[in-house]
Formats: structure tokens, C-alpha cells, sequence
């Protein structure tokens, strides 16, 4: 728990299942992420970060970290810091940092303790008003000075935007190496990766339950499509769906209770609500027709659900009420639109477009219906929206590797968190912590 004092202020229809195997079994090897940041976004905060005094004799640079996050948000734009020598107890002189265009400045020591931990201190500064906004300290062992600079990013997003940050939360996504196939968990920055599942069968479509505790995904270990359940602290499962044909595509409703899922028991493959925290549940079918509807996704007050159907011919996404009735479509534009994602805040819809041959990632605003490609790649998939709304998460391929990409929603800023070789795949954005 960090203590502080406040200043003044504070992504194809799963391209059907076949098609998707097909795409991870081309894949080769995993390896460690790294971030690169492109693009330059239309307003962003100038803010100078300070090395922190001390952080040199710890095996993570606290404040390097903190830049990257920051940068990586498209909301911020680093400043020129090295030389000043303050640390979190120096009062800066305000009027030297609006000289060098500075809006914030943060600074901090890193300190280590007689029982091996690390005293992580910080101060942000608002040079513009020469305002206090507020400072944090944290003892943590060495293990966690990346989840201390995740939080101090969060704290400065925050402080400085009037939004919550997105730094110390998790993702998770699918490898595969040789014939084994690997569910990880991550930090928001890909990096810290740990194994949740190994298997030699294939993985796809984890989805993070609403409190972060659980993970729902497919697994193919029964030589056909089931669903699990699976606590990501422990390692625990249950199988929750194992009905006759496929079972495919999990989401989970808001209050966490439910999973909205592909079943194909009854012929073709069509939406149902499975009730999770009642063992023995039986699914409940929300719409009839004779197409494929898949790939289902909650609105954020658990009434509606957007999923994709080929219903109208092609496969394009629509809206259905939980409680069933005539599906209205959503996407127009185009005659192949799949992986439908919808921000925490009601107002984005993310998903993939073929365009020509390629496959691209699209955001619409809800409000208008206006929809814009964000990308300039050309194997888009499985997008996922950060759970403050700000940024997205997608799988693609770059500069012919496999590749996971984080972009602001319109596009301007993007961050490459990539192996340097091998499959990388299904990736999911987590809730905040809780």
C-alpha cells in the first residue's frame, strides 16, 4: 500500500474456429517484450521526469519506467530532465522548468532498506501554477519495483489528465512454440509474463473476468472447443461448458456471473448465456436464426450484447437485447467485419475489417456511427480496450513478425510490445485492480 500526502490537487470471426488453429499453428517461438512508441498524438502533456536519486543501485530504473508507460498512453511527451540532481524531497524552481516548456515535473529516490527492500519516494510538481500535487512512498522487495513504477505512472495519469491510469494492470494473450500452446499473464507493458496454462492442444479467447481474479477461455485439450474457468492466482479451473458440438467464444456479463457463449448443440452456431456461478446451469439461447452468430460482447450495463453474425450474407456485427428479440446491425461499411470490442465507457466500437485482402483494425463512435481505420498494418485481430476507455490492445503482424501493438483510440500513438520471433495471439486487456 503506497502512503501519500495530496497538494492542492488530484480486433475475422474467430474467423470460424478451424481457420483460427490454422493461424496459430504457423508459429515458431516467444520471446521477452520490448516497447517501441511511434507516432505523435495532437495534444500532449509536456512533463519532465527526473532521474530518480538512488535508482542506479536497483536492478529497475524507476523513472525510465515511468516515462515509457506515460509515453505509451499518447497523452504525455517527455521532457528533457537529465542534470537537474532533485530528488523527491527537493522543492524545484518552477520558473527554470516553464523555461524548458515543462507542465509537470516528477521527481524520487529509490533507497534500500536494512531488510532488502526498497524505499521507492515520489513527488509530482505542477511548474505551471508551482503547485504541489501530491507525493507517495512504498517499501517493496526487488521483485516488485516494476509494479511501484506502474503505479507511480498511474498516480501522474491521473493527477495530470483527471483519468485513472492503466499501467499496473494485466493483459493476457496465447503463444505457441513447437506443438505447445501457452496462456500468459503480463503486465500492461507485456512485460513480467507468467505461464497460466501449458498445453499441447490449442488456447484461444481468454477473457478477463470483471474483478481480475478469473480467467474464461477455450480450450481444445478434449479434442474439441470446451470452456474454462480458470483463477489465474491459484491455477484452479472448471470446466463450465462442455455441451454437445462446439463451445466457443466466452464473455463475461458485468456483474461476473455470467458467461455470454458460442454454442453449436442445437445445430450452427448461436448465442446463449450460461449462468457461471451456479454449477449445473443450463444455457439459455438468446436469438434464433439459422446464420452463424458468434464472438459475443456485453455492453457495460449488462442489458445488450454486440456479436457477429452472417445473418445479411457476410459477416457483420449487431446488437441484441440479453433478453432476446430482433438483432439490429451496427456495421455498414464494408462486407466482412468481425471481433467486436466495446470500451469500458459505452462510447467505442473496436473491430476488424477486411479491406481488399488485409484485415484492419476500426473504431466507431457509437454517438455518430462513424467508424476510422486506425492502422496501417495488415493482420489486424482480436482487439481489446484498455479499462479507462483510452487505448487499445491488438495482435497483428509487423515488419513480417507476430506482434502485440497498443494504439490510442485514434491511432496516433502506437507502442509495440513484440517477441522477436514466434506466434503471439488472442490478446485481452484486464479490469483495474481491484
Amino acid at each position: 500500500m503506497w502512503s501519500f500526502t495530496d497538494g492542492d490537487n488530484r480486433r475475422t470471426m474467430k474467423k470460424i474456429l478451424s481457420l483460427l488453429i490454422l493461424a496459430l499453428l504457423q508459429a515458431t517461438a516467444w520471446a521477452q517484450f520490448r516497447v517501441e512508441v511511434a507516432g505523435v498524438g495532437v495534444t500532449q502533456i509536456p512533463v519532465a521526469i527526473a532521474a530518480f536519486r538512488g535508482e542506479d543501485s536497483s536492478s529497475q530504473k524507476i523513472s525510465a519506467l515511468v516515462q515509457a508507460d506515460l509515453e505509451r498512453s499518447g497523452q504525455f511527451r517527455g521532457v528533457d530532465a537529465s542534470g537537474s540532481n532533485l530528488d523527491d524531497s527537493s522543492r524545484p524552481d518552477f520558473s527554470a522548468w516553464r523555461q524548458k516548456n515543462a507542465d509537470a515535473l516528477l521527481t524520487g529516490s529509490v533507497t534500500r532498506l536494512a531488510d532488502g527492500r526498497f524505499d521507492v519516494r515520489m513527488h509530482l510538481w505542477d511548474t505551471v501554477r508551482g503547485q504541489d500535487l501530491g507525493a507517495q512512498s512504498k517499501a517493496v522487495f526487488q521483485a516488485d519495483l516494476r509494479i511501484a513504477a506502474h503505479e507511480i505512472a498511474d498516480y501522474v495519469y491521473e493527477k495530470l489528465t483527471g483519468d485513472k491510469g492503466i499501467f499496473s494492470t494485466r493483459i493476457a494473450y496465447v503463444t505457441k512454440k513447437g506443438n505447445g500452446f501457452n496462456l500468459w499473464v503480463a503486465d500492461a507493458d507485456g512485460e513480467s509474463p507468467q505461464s497460466a496454462l501449458a498445453s499441447s492442444e490449442p488456447i484461444i479467447s481468454p477473457a478477463w473476468s470483471p474483478n481480475g481474479r478469473q480467467l474464461a477461455y477455450v480450450s481444445y485439450e478434449a479434442r474439441k472447443p470446451t470452456i474454462y474457468v480458470h483463477e489465474v492466482a491459484t491455477g484452479k479451473r472448471r470446466l463450465v461448458a462442455n455441451f454437445k458440438g462446439n463451445n466457443s467464444a466466452p464473455a463475461w456479463s458485468p456483474d461476473g456471473k455470467t458467461l455470454a457463449l458460442a454454442l453449436s448443440r442445437d445445430g450452427g452456431t448461436q448465442l446463449n448465456l450460461l449462468d457461471v456461478s451456479t454449477a449445473g446451469s443450463e444455457p439459455r439461447r438468446i436469438a434464433q436464426s439459422a446464420s452463424i452468430d458468434t464472438e459475443p460482447v456485453f455492453t457495460a450495463d449488462g442489458r445488450s450484447i454486440y456479436f457477429v453474425s452472417d445473418r445479411g450474407g457476410s459477416p457483420q456485427i449487431y446488437r441484441v437485447s440479453v433478453s432476446g428479440g430482433s438483432p439490429e446491425r451496427v456495421t455498414f461499411s464494408g462486407n466482412y467485419n468481425t471481433s467486436p470490442a466495446l470500451s469500458p465507457d459505452g462510447r467505442w466500437l473496436a473491430y476488424v475489417s477486411r479491406v481488399g485482402g488485409a484485415f484492419k483494425l476500426y473504431v466507431m463512435d457509437l454517438a455518430s456511427g462513424t467508424a476510422n481505420g486506425i492502422t496501417d498494418t495488415v493482420a489486424d485481430e482480436r482487439p481489446s480496450f484498455s479499462p479507462n476507455s483510452r487505448m487499445l490492445i491488438y495482435a497483428t503482424q509487423q515488419q513480417g513478425k507476430e506482434a502485440l501493438m497498443t494504439s490510442t483510440i485514434d491511432g496516433k500513438v502506437k507502442a509495440r510490445l513484440a517477441g522477436q520471433t514466434g506466434d503471439i495471439r488472442e490478446p485481452n486487456w484486464g479490469p483495474f485492480q481491484r
